[in-house]
């Protein structure tokens, strides 16, 4: 694929997802939505990192509005499990909890099992044609070392468009917000073409599995690809002990 096909190819999904990200129940952005995204996005990529403390009186003026949308935005990323609000005192970013990430490895698994059987049943052509592409854009940038970010954005793309395409994309939002450990954990990760080739694989055999109509060993490819060791978070545990509970 040429550059240029390429940066208006990843601009085009980007836009799409920050619509998804962004969006209300009513369709409508609010402030409350666009602060909570910003926050979530800062905290999971690491510039606030676990044990910040968040001041309202900064946030308020950073995101010039009022203490309600900003209230209601902390309260979401509390109940995500990705801040900490102590009343009359504190509100510090979490540390990362191993227990909830295997919480969310096991929610990850249930859903998007049922998911491809899904579509592996209906088999919708426009729904593989844009998981092919999203393969094909991963498969551009998986040998740069400087877009780590962007294949993992691509990733969970990819994800989020086997929701869509199954007609549940708030069961993605479910997961996406039990999934913030696990997340901030990824962002710990350095390039690594192996583990991005074994990604990029199985993205591929789930696909085929999806196209031929075989939903076993679709759910069976579905489940390899997500499946991660009981000690999948330890070396990063090791070398960010701050990080961790």
């Amino acid at each position: 694929m040429k550059k240029a096909n390429l940066t208006h190819a990843f601009d085009m999904m980007q836009h799409a997802f920050d619509m998804m990200q962004h969006e209300t129940p009513m369709g409508r952005p609010m402030a409350s939505w666009r602060i909570y995204d910003d926050l979530r996005q800062r905290i999971l990529s690491l510039e606030l990192p676990p044990g910040t403390a968040l001041t309202r009186a900064d946030l308020a003026r950073k995101y010039d509005v009022s203490q309600t949308p900003l209230r209601d935005a902390m309260q979401r990323l509390d109940q995500d499990g990705l801040i900490r609000i102590y009343p009359q005192s504190k509100t510090l970013v979490t540390r990362i909890n191993l227990a909830q990430i295997r919480q969310a490895l096991f929610l990850r698994q249930a859903l998007e099992s049922e998911v491809v059987m899904k579509l592996t049943k209906e088999r919708t052509a426009s729904t593989v044609a844009r998981l092919r592409e999203i393969i094909a854009l991963q498969r551009e940038v998986a040998t740069d070392k400087t877009q780590l970010r962007r294949f993992q954005e691509l990733d969970e793309y990819f994800h989020f468009v086997m929701f869509e395409g199954a007609g549940h994309p708030n069961l993605h939002a479910l997961l996406r917000s039990q999934t913030g450990d696990m997340d901030r954990v990824r962002r710990l990760q350095v390039h690594a073409e192996g583990r991005l080739r074994l990604i990029l694989q199985g993205h591929e055999r789930i696909v085929a599995a999806i196209e031929n109509g075989d939903v076993d060993q679709a759910v069976r490819e579905i489940r390899a690809h997500t499946h991660k060791p009981d000690d999948w978070a330890d070396e990063y545990r090791a070398l960010y002990k701050d990080y961790f509970t």
